[in-house]
C-alpha cells in the first residue's frame, strides 16, 4: 500500500509517498517526472514518516542541516540508485558536478570512465526531492543547470 499526503513548503506544495514506513517519493506538484498513477494511493497525512518529513523540511528551510533521519526507499534502476546514494553523501551546503559524480562512481565500480550525461539523467529522475539532494549538483562550470523541480 502506498500512502500519500501533501506538504506545504516555502517553495510550493509537494506530494509525498511512503510504503512500509519509508519515504518513497517527494515531488513538487506538476514537476517533471511527477508520478502519474496516484489515484490508488491512500491519503494519510498522519502516517508517521510524513510527520517526520514535515519536521525534517522545517529544519531544512530554517537553514539547518536536517541530517538523515528518515528511511528513504526510492524506486529506480540499480544505476540510478547508485547515483542517488552518492547524492546523499554530498555535505549540506556543498555542491559537486555531474562529472565529479561520474568519476567517483566509475572509480568505485572499477570502470575507466562514466558519462556525466548518464549521471545527469539519474539525477533528473530523483524521486525524493530535497531529501536526496539533487539540487547540490551543478554543471562543469559550477553553474546551475536544469532541475526537474523547476529552474
Amino acid at each position: 500500500m502506498t500512502y500519500t499526503c501533501t506538504v506545504e513548503t516555502p517553495l510550493g506544495t509537494m506530494t509525498a509517498a511512503a510504503e512500509e514506513g519509508a519515504l518513497t517519493g517527494l515531488w513538487f506538484i506538476g514537476q517533471k517526472f511527477y508520478p502519474a498513477a496516484t489515484a490508488a494511493w491512500l491519503n494519510e497525512p498522519d502516517y508517521p514518516v510524513f510527520k517526520a518529513l514535515r519536521s525534517h523540511l522545517a529544519r531544512y528551510f530554517a537553514g539547518q542541516d536536517p541530517g538523515h533521519d528518515i528511511v528513504l526507499v526510492p524506486h529506480g534502476s540499480l544505476f540510478r540508485k547508485k547515483v542517488w546514494d552518492f547524492l546523499l553523501k554530498i555535505p549540506f551546503g556543498e555542491v559537486v558536478t555531474y562529472g565529479e559524480i561520474a568519476q567517483a562512481i566509475a572509480r568505485a565500480e572499477g570502470l575507466a570512465s562514466m558519462s556525466a550525461q548518464a549521471v545527469g539523467g539519474a539525477v533528473g529522475h530523483n524521486p525524493i526531492s530535497i531529501l536526496i539532494p539533487c539540487h547540490r549538483v551543478v554543471g562543469a562550470d559550477r553553474g546551475l543547470t536544469g532541475y526537474a523541480g523547476g529552474l
